[in-house]
Formats: structure tokens, C-alpha cells, sequence
């Protein structure tokens, strides 16, 4: 055997990280980051040098250490925690650690550390009720009858990724009846109400395993680790961790009062039944605030493949629950008072007229943007939302001042992509604009690939994708786009956009009957939507069947008098000659004036 030997030993690590990071950024970053410093300067890093403690690596809300022994890293543990509960008593910024702490192999690399000792620890601490110390079995082991502290056995646990179970101990004061915590104990934290963040928020609870297996829990838990980790893509949500909403886990929950425990607006619980080969799951959407269902759904299939379909179901709860989440959010903002809107209220109520797609909810919908962006001038969502308002204006000839507005909605889409460099909403919508105002079609196209990559949950995106390829000669990935959009949102109140492009796309392969039968869906659908009424025309008219074509044709013109075969051709920046043709020609034979 050759190679480098492996360095490896026995040590105690300790995982630590902030309990609600993400809501302490979003409400003050500023202030959370100082108040952080200020706690490691002072507080943490301090005690961890008394302790003989080795910080391995930081991350944003937390950190690696590594002890020589178990109980020098449980009383550095308490220690910073009972501190920690002095400082917070008369801090204006609140911050609350969770601890985890395992004995294990570990191996060395440099500065940095890897192994199971270290994945353990970081499983143990995701555990940890924020405030408190948690050990694994390992660790509580080297510490019993070594310290001043008591050990409550919190049983076995399956931890994500760890093969085997863990047993977990939850340390406090000898003489305590209650675990350690730098917060208030658990029968007052019960009672606490929560703020709701000033987005839509949501917690996913544990989904109750229907199997009648007790070994089938990992599967359901799987399921809802999943759906969690792809919901928190989304910018536009506040999502609860899986810490925090996994500690109903086997509890009967009043839904009212998780939401005011949370500090959620929304609660989605379920189940999971798996048995001969076959998988159900439900799933129900709450408004914890009225108790009333926004949505129910449940989910079947075969079980060739666990993670495959685990992924699938994934897929269509996280579509199917954005797109009623935003409905209901537009329902609460459209029945707030003007005077008290926020940026985010402006946010919804622009989507709410956005979705109706005329001329003058357009334009209301713009206004409500600009006054989202007026609110926070890095509101990413609202930029490239305010862009796609000049979109739709060029798709349906609403533009007054064409060049002025074009380069409005470039600006604004190009201000999303820069403020949203994450954001797959930002990304996907801002490549999207680039591409159709303002002819970047290459450059939008790798926008919304990086949009997609980022979250590839995020519906819309796909349809953005679409058009894109649409324009690039790519049709049948086009074809395929859209059919991926209409499975992740099959509610989405802008799907018949899906079938304009489908359409299109299908023009462009010579599939004119398929175009014209998604055409008719569309104006059946929209009546007043000219792009609907036009490829009809368009598909008609290369059908052969020219009465109909002129039929369509006459409408579109009723809506839209300056219509002309050689302006609807260059509408869109497509990339082949040959596409632009057809155009022309299916155009001039519908009977659009040259």
C-alpha cells in the first residue's frame, strides 16, 4: 500500500451555531454582525483559549472546535451559555447559540479537521434546542462523574447522514429540573408569541409516519427535510429551520398556536404511508392564523426508487405550495389599508394586477413596484418584477415611448441581476428581460441558468428558460421547459404564457396543428390577449386553413390596429434566419398587413 499515511486522533469537537441566523440578519444585519463580534471578542473566543480549545473554522452563524477533552469542552460549553443568557438579558441584539459535542475519530488535514467525529457533532448540535448543550453518547461517556453538571438521556435519534443511531443527552445544573437554556425554560418559551417577518413565512412540521413501521421514519422525515431545504431557496420566504419545527415532532399541535410559537404564517403538516411497494403522501397548507386550509393534496406512487420519488414529490409539493402561498398572500395584502403598506405589501399587491395581464392593471402594477423599490432600494424582487411589467407592454404593443421604455426595463433588469446574485427570482426574470428588450439573448440565457442551478424549484424560472430557447432556435428543450413549469405550478395564474411559448416553439418545428390547438386554449382562456389571437392567425394560416386564420387575424387587428407582418416577425431577438421567416410568411398569409 502506497500514499501518504492519514493522520488521525481521538478528540472532543464541538459544533456551534445560531439559533434563527436568518432572522436576525434579515431584521438587522448591521447590528447582528456587531453584536456578534463583539460576543466572540469578549466572550467566546476568550473562554475557548481557557478551555484549551482549538477553533478550527467559522462560518456566518457558527463554528468548529476542537478539545484535548470531553469535559473541558462541555464547561466551556456552559460556561459561554450561561454568559451568553447575562449578555442577552440587557442587549438591544439578542443572539442564542445551540452546542453540540461528540467524542470521535477525527482525521487532520492542515489547520482543518474531517471525519465522523466532526459530521456527528455537527448532527448532534442541528438537535440542540437553541440555548442548550447537547452530548452525544460518546461524549457523555468521558463526562459522567466529571463535572457539576447534569446529563438528561434524550434517547436514540437517526441523525441525517449518520448510519447508525445516536444517543443524545441534554446537559444542565445539578439541582435544575428543567435542560439548560440560555432562554427562558420550556413551559414560558411555549407561550411566547413571535412577530411575523415581513414576508411569507412558513414552517413544515414532522410528517407522521402511517407505515406502521417505526423503521419507516427516516423515510417520512426525509420527505420533510427535503421540502424544507428547497423551500428556504426561495428569497421571497422566510422559512423556519428543520431544528425548530422538528421539535413537534410526535406532539399533538394546536396549529394557532405553533404559527404564534414560530412566528409563522403558514403551517404545512402531513403523512407518509409506504407499504407494498407503493408510497402515499399527503400534505395540507394552514393559515395558522384563521386555522383554515389554503391547500390539500396527496401524492402516490411506486416505490422502485426512494429518493427518486422522494425527489418528485418534493418537486410538486414545493411548486404547488409557492403558488398558493402567493395567492393567499395577495388575498391578505389586497385586504391591508394603503396607509399601512410596506415594501412587501406594494410586492403583492403589484403581482396581484401583474397576473390580470391588461393595460391598465400593468400599469398599476409597475406603480406598486416602484414603491416596493421606494421602500427598499435593494429589494431585488421587486426590480425584476418591475421589468417584466415592460415585457409584457412590448409583447402586447402597449408601449407609448418604445425606446425610452425598453431602456427603462433593461435598466431595472440589469439593477435585479446585480442585487440578486443568488437570487433565482432576480436571475431567472432579469435574464429573461435582457433577453427579450434588450436582445442579450446569450447573456439572459446563462442568467437563468445560473437562476435555475441556484433553485431549480423555482417554477417560473422554467418558463423564463423557455422563451429564452425559444429564442436561441432550441425548440424542443423549449417544449420540454415549459412541461417542467407546468408540473412544478399546474395553478399558476400566468400558465397560458407557458402554452404562447409552447406554441411558438411548436410553429417553429412544423407541428402547426399542435400550435393551433394551444392557441385556441389561450384566447378561449383570454379573450382580450392579442398574442393569443396572433398565433392563432400564424398557425392557420401555415395550416392551410386561411378562413380561420383571417378570423383570428380580424380580432387581433380589433385589439390592436397597427399590427404588421413585418413588426410581429421582429418582435422576438430569435437567432435563426430561418425562424424569422416563417414568421414573416405565416404572418403575410393570415392576412396582417405587410
Amino acid at each position: 500500500m502506497t500514499g501518504e499515511r492519514v493522520e488521525r486522533r481521538l478528540a472532543a469537537v464541538l459544533a456551534a451555531d445560531i439559533a434563527g441566523y436568518s432572522r436576525l440578519m434579515g431584521a438587522d444585519e448591521v447590528g447582528t454582525l456587531k453584536a456578534l463580534k463583539a460576543h466572540r471578542r469578549e466572550l467566546i473566543d476568550p473562554s475557548i483559549a481557557d478551555y484549551k480549545g482549538r477553533i478550527v473554522k467559522t462560518t456566518g452563524d457558527g463554528m468548529l472546535v476542537e478539545f484535548p477533552s470531553a469535559v473541558d469542552a462541555v464547561t466551556c460549553a456552559m460556561t459561554v451559555q450561561t454568559k451568553m443568557r447575562e449578555r442577552n438579558a440587557s442587549a438591544a441584539q439578542k443572539i442564542t447559540f445551540r452546542i453540540g459535542i461528540n467524542i470521535g475519530d477525527i482525521i487532520i488535514d492542515g489547520n482543518d479537521i474531517y471525519g465522523d467525529g466532526v459530521n456527528v457533532a455537527a448532527r448532534v448540535e442541528h438537535e440542540c434546542e437553541p440555548g442548550g448543550v447537547f452530548l452525544s453518547g460518546s461524549a457523555f461517556e468521558q463526562v459522567r462523574g466529571k463535572t457539576e453538571f447534569a446529563f438528561d438521556d434524550l434517547g436514540e435519534r437517526s441523525l441525517k447522514n449518520i448510519e447508525r443511531p445516536v444517543r443524545l443527552y441534554a446537559v444542565r445544573f445539578a439541582g435544575d429540573t428543567e435542560p439548560f437554556s440560555v432562554t427562558q425554560p420550556p413551559q414560558q418559551r411555549r407561550s411566547t408569541v413571535l412577530p411575523l417577518p415581513d414576508k411569507p413565512s412558513i414552517a413544515v412540521l414532522p410528517f407522521q409516519n402511517m407505515s406502521g413501521d417505526p423503521d419507516q421514519e427516516y423515510f417520512a422525515d426525509g420527505v420533510v427535510e427535503d421540502i424544507i431545504t428547497a423551500l428556504s431557496r426561495f428569497k421571497s420566504l422566510f422559512v423556519i429551520a428543520r431544528n425548530s419545527s422538528f421539535t413537534y415532532k410526535g406532539k399533538a399541535v394546536d396549529i394557532k398556536q405553533v404559527g404564534r410559537e414560530l412566528g409563522v404564517r403558514y403551517v404545512l403538516e402531513g403523512s407518509v404511508r409506504k407499504s407494498a411497494g407503493r408510497v402515499r403522501i399527503t400534505g395540507q397548507l394552514i393559515d395558522s392564523a384563521t386555522g383554515a386550509h389554503v391547500w390539500v393534496d396527496r401524492f402516490d406512487g411506486k416505490l422502485e426508487d426512494v429518493f427518486e420519488l422522494q425527489d418528485q414529490v418534493t418537486a410538486s409539493v414545493v411548486g404547488q405550495l409557492m403558488t398558493h402561498v402567493q395567492i393567499a398572500e395577495i388575498e391578505r395584502a389586497n385586504q391591508k389599508p394603503t396607509a399601512n403598506l410596506n415594501a412587501y405589501d406594494c410586492y403583492w399587491k403589484g403581482l396581484a394586477e401583474h397576473w390580470k395581464f391588461t393595460k391598465s392593471s400593468g400599469e398599476a402594477a409597475l406603480a406598486y413596484f416602484l414603491q416596493a423599490i421606494d421602500y427598499d432600494q435593494g429589494f431585488a424582487s421587486a426590480f425584476a418584477f418591475a421589468a417584466t411589467i415592460y415585457s409584457v407592454r412590448k409583447q402586447n404593443y402597449w408601449m407609448v415611448d418604445v425606446a425610452r421604455e425598453r431602456a427603462e426595463g433593461t435598466r431595472l433588469a440589469r439593477r435585479a441581476i446585480e442585487l440578486g446574485q443568488t437570487d433565482e427570482m432576480a436571475l431567472c426574470r432579469g435574464g429573461s428581460v435582457l433577453a427579450y428588450l434588450g436582445g442579450e439573448v446569450e447573456f439572459g440565457a446563462e442568467c437563468i441558468r445560473r437562476g435555475l442551478a441556484t433553485n431549480p424549484n423555482y417554477a417560473a424560472g422554467w418558463s423564463d428558460s423557455a422563451w429564452v430557447h425559444v429564442f436561441l432556435g432550441e425548440h424542443q428543450t423549449a417544449l420540454s421547459h415549459v412541461s417542467q413549469w407546468e408540473l412544478l405550478s399546474p395553478r399558476d395564474p400566468a400558465l397560458f404564457q407557458g402554452k404562447l411559448c409552447a406554441a411558438v416553439a411548436n410553429v417553429f418545428q412544423g407541428h402547426y396543428e399542435d400550435a393551433a390547438s394551444l392557441a385556441e386554449q389561450i384566447v378561449v382562456e383570454r379573450p382580450n390577449f392579442v398574442p393569443g389571437w396572433r398565433i392563432l392567425a400564424l398557425s392557420k394560416a401555415l395550416l392551410g386553413d386561411v378562413a380561420s386564420a383571417n378570423k383570428a387575424t380580424k380580432k387581433a387587428l380589433e385589439l390592436v390596429p397597427s399590427l404588421t407582418a413585418s413588426a410581429l416577425a421582429s418582435l422576438m431577438p430569435l437567432r435563426r434566419a430561418i425562424d424569422v421567416e416563417r414568421l414573416k410568411e405565416g404572418y403575410r398569409q393570415a392576412g396582417f398587413p405587410v
